[in-house]
């Protein structure tokens, strides 16, 4: 064990090690002091005995600070603002209020990890498996003999009268041979440095894809310190999940596996969406599935695509409206009907909720002894369910020392509620609480209050100096079924660190932080020792006349260190399916954006002739109130620009944050993100960012208590325009992240035609705008339409100043190479139609054929006249208003077809279809 340093009086000048000793205030009297290894004192020490005494461990994490001993406090906050910027570039997001007008909330991670020595992690693992055994049986006999109910070794009410157990599962026998395939329980080091079980997760864990990303993010910023000590790496255990998953499957290694997620609403959708991309698995929602035969099917472009297994992040009372709560959106009518029939796996089999119940805790030492014939490893903090009687006399005079927890949380059909610390209470609150639990004592569950073990954290404060504070710390950790039915622990997890009041909990202003466990030495691990002792007791017990069904061996696999990709199944390359709805909202996407394109453009040049030389042009002044009026930028009752000037502009500027206006250029750059949101997990993390931080920049002047609207239409015309090219920009990044970073599949296609529909329609309404109001007349509105085609540059390169309507033409309809003229537009349409061709029996193709083809067409053809002046019955340029007019038609078209080829059947499914 490393010898302490010796205490200075100097904190500043003091080697890395005691300096962090000397920061870190203790843990409370009573709890364990991470940092120190040892529980505080119930007393302050003397003054003599406060030399510090630090882990060794710690030290090997600290010692790279050695040599930036009088800039310490500087390095560990560029590293804590280089880890809060990689948090906000990637879009680490847990939404308390997850609603779309509520502001994404960054994750909150700590610096310094919660680090686990081999000792600790020993007790932890076998514990943990164990469990994972003990639940698998509990879960077997639930569903199937009731033995445990009929002895009276489990009370029925925690069990059938639980609202989260499902009749409709029972005697089914679980696809794979397994119920479990992923479990989290939730730990707590005591004042004794051993840990504790609070709690345990079985229905729709959540944690690993924010575990994973703390250990990308944390091992960052002190990479010496993670090879040193050394920690053991994550990946093989989440390639652990997904092979055990489609071992068990009906199509075994070829299976295709979704993940199923409430949407984008849901506080932990960062969560969902980063580990389907991580793990190469389908993100669906419910309205994306259908069940057809018994048969669970995912809806795509290329039709019904069948599903063998789904990892869930929806409560098993949301996913089945025809068995379970009728009014739920999220899950898929006849889902039950297709795991009773084996013909998809789910993770975990829908009834486990009953498990998470804390009542249970209580009597698992006994059905332990029972079932597997073993005394826990993993102590569980002392419980009594209040629905016994004799559990209820010895409980209840002594509520001040212990927490009161719901026995069915989470359900509105049972008295549920927020756990309350007895000690907090006073004497009347006390009396209150012991009157409610006598009037439902089976709805309380009463456990002994645990002090926390506190861990250093790192804490910046904008008006003071940085300093290191304790906090509370609840480890969750971990355990999935692998490809033979054994379990594995996934050697780390997440630690949720509490507020000072002790409260570890994300919702209510808790923080993570990483954990760290280290690798044992080579000499003393062994790998196959707890396995094969677990595979003995295992066998063992399955003899029991007690056991519900045969035990399957437990195995411990010693976690890889390499970082071996989680993606299972790498001899084939499989087509990446596109669902309906996420054709349809990449379709959105792409139309939005280039509609928010379009409008900023329109707006831009708007002002520019309200503030410039020509604002008293006639002809100027018409096309912009014409132009605005039908793209909804002004009101109709708005006068004129020629009018009214100043009301003209004023009214432009204030409806670009009008919500309420949908035609907005934030009711549309709000739309681009929300579409955006719903394919996330096709988007990589720098075209997210690309999108919050557009949106964000364009609504960050909206401080004002009156809401973004009011306060922007405060702002003067030069501010408007400068955040209004700063718009710009950003949406010519998004451009380009949509171009060059997606991958070209049917998905990336409804995209760009989306886009290329809106740039189509909106740019062949200008140029008749244009024409019919004779702007091209004039030089000014000559430059105009240039200026809103984004094509002056390319004109002043090819015409020089030829300002002719056939050098029009040339370079905006009919102009092969230039990505803004007409024809350009017309012929990428129809090519990306064409390369759809394969869907719909063709329908595509035919679409296709409905486009103009502008390219090669004479501009003459289109403009016989020489005079450029308006429109009149006698000089009209009438082929080219009937070319922009075909073209108007044609993107109409093209939209409601593929709406209705694709879209129509993306929506709300409330039926399964049986032949």
């Amino acid at each position: 064990m490393h010898e302490p340093s010796p205490p200075v009086t100097d904190a500043s000048e003091a080697p890395a090690l005691t300096w962090l000793s000397l920061q870190q205030e203790r843990a409370p009297a009573g709890h364990w002091d991470e940092l120190r290894g040892e529980a505080s004192p119930l007393k302050a020490p003397s003054a003599s005995s406060q030399a510090p005494t630090i882990r060794d461990t710690w030290q090997r994490f600290i010692d790279p600070l050695d040599k930036a001993t009088k800039a310490r406090e500087a390095e560990l906050n560029k590293r804590m603002a280089n880890l809060q910027r990689q948090v906000r570039d990637n879009g680490i997001t847990y939404n308390v209020y997850a609603a779309a007008d509520q502001p994404q909330r960054p994750w909150s991670l700590d610096l310094f990890p919660l680090m686990l020595e081999p000792g600790d992690w020993q007790q932890i693992e076998a514990g943990v498996m164990q469990r994972m055994q003990l639940l698998e049986r509990i879960m077997a006999d639930a569903y199937g003999p009731q033995q445990l109910v009929r002895q009276g070794q489990l009370p029925a009410a925690l069990v059938q009268g639980h609202p989260a157990y499902l009749p409709a599962m029972h005697g089914v026998a679980p696809v794979g041979g397994r119920y479990l395939s992923l479990a989290a329980f939730d730990l707590a080091r005591g004042p004794d440095g051993l840990w504790w079980l609070l709690s345990q997760r079985t229905q729709a864990p959540s944690g690993l894809g924010y575990l994973l990303e703390n250990r990308q993010i944390v091992s960052r910023q002190f990479p010496q310190a993670f090879e040193a000590l050394p920690v053991q790496r994550l990946a093989e255990t989440y390639r652990t999940l997904i092979d055990g998953i489609k071992a068990r499957s009906p199509a075994g290694s070829s299976a295709h596996i979704a993940l199923l997620t409430p949407g984008p609403y849901n506080e932990t959708y960062f969560e969902h969406a980063y580990l389907a991309r991580y793990l190469g698995l389908s993100l669906v929602q419910g309205n994306d599935l259908t069940v057809r035969d018994e048969k669970l099917y995912l809806k795509t472009l290329q039709g019904l695509k069948p599903v063998h297994g789904l990892l869930k992040r929806v409560d098993d009372d949301w996913l089945d409206p025809l068995e379970l709560r009728a009014e739920s959106t999220l899950g898929v009518p006849g889902l039950l009907q297709a795991v009773r029939s084996g013909h998809v796996l789910v993770a975990n089999t829908p009834g486990s909720g009953f498990l998470e119940s804390n009542a249970l805790l209580g009597f698992m030492p006994a059905l332990s002894r029972e079932l597997l014939g073993q005394a826990l490893q993993l102590p569980a903090i002392p419980s009594w369910w209040c629905g016994e009687a004799a559990a209820l006399q010895d409980v209840l005079p002594r509520i001040q020392s212990c927490v009161i927890k719901p026995t069915y949380p989470y359900h509105t059909d049972r008295q549920s509620f927020e756990p309350v610390l007895g000690h907090r209470l006073s004497r009347q609150e006390q009396n209150e609480w012991a009157g409610r639990i006598l009037r439902d004592p089976d709805a309380h569950t009463l456990q002994s209050w645990l002090p926390l073990s506190h861990q250093p954290t790192w804490q910046t404060h904008p008006n003071g100096p940085s300093s290191i504070e304790s906090r509370p710390v609840v480890l969750r950790v971990f355990a999935v079924t692998d490809a033979q039915g054994g379990w594995q622990v996934l050697p780390g997890g997440l630690a949720r660190l509490g507020t000072r009041e002790g409260i570890a909990s994300m919702q209510r202003g808790g923080s993570s932080a990483d954990v760290w466990v280290q690798s044992p030495a080579p000499q003393a691990f062994k790998p196959s020792s707890l396995g094969a002792q677990s595979q003995s007791q295992s066998q063992s017990q399955s003899q029991s006349p007690s056991s519900s069904q045969p035990s399957t061996p437990v195995t411990a696999q010693s976690p890889s260190a390499s970082t071996i990709p989680a993606a299972s199944d790498a001899t084939a390359q499989r087509q990446r399916l596109v669902t309906s709805r996420a054709a349809e909202n990449l379709f959105w996407m792409g139309r939005y954006t280039e509609r928010t394109e379009n409008t900023l453009r329109l707006v831009r040049l708007s002002l520019e002739i309200l503030s410039g030389e020509n604002q008293n042009l006639p002809c100027l002044l018409h096309f912009i109130t014409r132009m605005a009026t039908r793209h909804g930028l002004v009101r109709a009752e708005v006068p004129a620009a020629g009018q009214a000037h100043r009301v003209f502009e004023r009214s432009l500027i204030s409806g670009l944050w009008d919500q309420e206006l949908a035609t907005s250029v934030g009711f549309n750059l709000r739309s681009v993100r929300l579409a955006a949101a719903s394919v996330r997990e096709r988007l990589s993390p720098e075209h997210w960012r690309l999108l919050e931080q557009a949106e964000s920049r364009f609504f960050k002047p909206s401080e004002d208590p009156l809401g973004p609207h009011t306060a922007m239409a405060g702002l003067d015309t030069m501010t408007v325009q400068s955040l209004l090219a700063d718009t710009s920009q950003m949406l010519a990044a998004l451009t380009g992240a949509q171009t060059d970073r997606m991958s070209r599949d049917d998905g990336w296609r409804l995209l760009s035609i989306g886009r290329h529909i809106e740039r189509l329609a909106f740019l062949s309404d200008a140029m008749a705008q244009a024409v019919q109001l004779g702007l091209i007349a004039e030089q000014a509105g000559f430059d105009a339409v240039l200026d809103l085609f984004d094509s002056t540059i390319s004109f002043h390169a090819q015409h020089q100043q030829s300002r002719t309507p056939q050098a029009l033409m040339d370079l905006l309809v009919t102009d092969p190479d230039n990505p803004r003229s007409l024809g350009w537009v017309a012929h990428t349409l129809c090519g990306r139609l064409r390369r759809m061709g394969t869907l719909a029996d063709g329908a595509t193709l035919s679409l296709a054929e409905g486009v103009p083809q502008l390219i090669g067409m004479p501009p003459q053809a289109l403009w016989p006249y020489p005079s450029p002046g308006p429109s009149t019955d006698s000089s009209a340029p009438l082929p080219l208003l009937a070319t922009l007019t075909d073209c108007q038609n044609a993107a109409r078209e093209v939209s409601d077809h593929l709406c209705g080829l694709f879209f129509t059947h993306s929506g709300e499914a409330r039926y399964s279809v049986s032949a």
